[in-house]
């Protein structure tokens, strides 16, 4: 499978991230035509430049905003989503705002899902540190349509090189402080630090902020720590993503592209609770914030209790790096008061691919799934039959149908 490494030496932000993906080989006008799609094209302009970082040759990505947008905060490399409070003058978003803006965009799924995923875990990660829920957290305006355009290009980029692992060395956070709505912060910021738990982070350089919090997020939701290249990723090519700094150190971002064996079978855990005394309606956002916290999949399935009470049995898979967050959350979220850990002797996964396929419809994104050399599935992705139905009238089966056929017949 097509998988990234991410030398985060000079740490991370969304801005490195996408000039590295660019001298990855995504195509500028590419990138552009998609953010198009997310119809903010008023609220933003994008700047592309070749730079030099201590002689090393990085593509430089600007997300210039209107000046009416522009306030002390808005500072190059400083992608901060704060609660703005000091000029009433700007508009805000709440969370549920920027998530109807991806939904509503014509993006392909999977563009969609990864941008959501990293939007839920940030918004996540400021509701924890200023003690609101992540629905209720609000983006200032500037804040807001920057980390959109990082956040939703970056899943973008991934999308076209079809990368479907992600591993993180060590982070640099830099050091310092830094100014924010809130005043001074330390480095990392509240929100970074909350983002990289779990990670292998150190600060060293000069005192900026190398890693911001939309990198932190992106290294969050998609990531897995690896303290160097993995024994069977075999590099192909190698991208740089400049930051605004210039220091002692070359403020970039290495990605490396390439193919990952990877192991067939996975160490995991299940996490089983029986619930019968929650509200119902609570399950979606459980799903959503243990799918944020890195759960593999999770499941629920009817049962019944003592003196035959109906109830859920809640079932979530999970890796030894995400298992305690995953009991936190289920602990802070439900009614439950203890759970079973099942440790999972063995279990074995299909290697899999993204291939995209034209149909009369439109453009359809295939999962194709092989072992032991073989193709053993290939799945029409949902979400693209279902927009591609929606807007050419047509039963959703026929676009489906026409996708597998077609994808069938390109891969024999």
């Amino acid at each position: 499978m097509k998988a990234i490494y991410l030398d985060c030496v000079s740490g991370i932000s969304g801005n490195m991230f996408l000039g590295a993906c660019l001298q990855l080989g995504v195509p500028e006008k590419y990138l552009r035509g998609e953010l198009a799609k997310l119809n903010l094209r008023q609220e933003f302009e994008l700047e592309i430049s070749n730079v030099s970082k201590n002689g090393i040759g990085a593509a430089y990505v600007d997300v210039k905003l209107p000046k009416d947008f522009e306030s002390e905060f808005d500072r190059p490399n400083i992608r901060r989503l704060h609660r703005h409070e000091h000029n009433k003058n700007h508009v805000h978003r709440t969370f549920g705002d920027i998530k109807k803006i991806i939904e509503a965009s014509e993006l392909g799924a999977e563009v969609k899902t990864k941008s959501l995923a990293i939007f839920n875990v940030i918004a996540a990660a400021e509701g924890k540190v200023h003690q609101r829920t992540a629905e209720e957290v609000t983006f200032h305006e500037v804040g807001a349509v920057d980390s959109i355009v990082d956040i939703v290009g970056c899943a973008i980029c991934l999308d076209y090189l079809e990368a479907e692992k992600i591993f993180v060395s060590r982070i640099n956070t830099g050091s310092g402080f830094v100014r924010c709505a809130h005043g001074l912060m330390q480095i990392p910021a509240p929100a970074t630090a909350e983002l990289l738990q779990g990670f292998k982070t150190y600060s060293y350089g000069a005192e900026k902020e190398l890693t911001t919090p939309t990198g932190a997020a992106i290294v969050k939701a998609l990531g897995e720590y690896s303290a160097d290249i993995p024994e069977d990723f075999t590099s192909e090519k190698i991208g740089y993503g400049a930051g605004t700094w210039d220091l002692d150190i070359p403020n970039v971002l290495r990605i490396y592209l390439g193919e990952y064996g990877g192991q067939g079978e996975k160490h995991l855990f299940k996490l089983e609770a029986n619930i019968d005394d929650m509200n119902p309606q609570i399950y979606g956002w459980l799903y959503e914030r243990l799918f944020s916290a890195g759960a593999l999949d999770v499941w629920t399935t009817p049962i019944f209790m003592k003196k035959n009470r109906p109830a859920q049995m809640l079932s979530v898979l999970v890796d030894k790096e995400h298992k305690e967050l995953c009991i936190k959350i289920i602990f802070e979220e439900t009614t439950s008061i203890g759970l079973r850990v099942i440790e999972i002797a063995r279990r074995v996964e299909a290697v899999r691919k993204i291939a995209k396929v034209e149909t009369r419809f439109g453009e359809v994104s295939c999962k194709v799934s092989a072992y032991d050399g073989k193709i053993v599935s290939i799945t029409p992705e949902y979400e693209d039959c279902r927009r591609l139905a929606e807007k050419n009238s047509v039963p959703l089966k026929a676009v489906w149908q026409e996708a597998l056929t077609k994808q069938e017949a390109r891969l024999g």
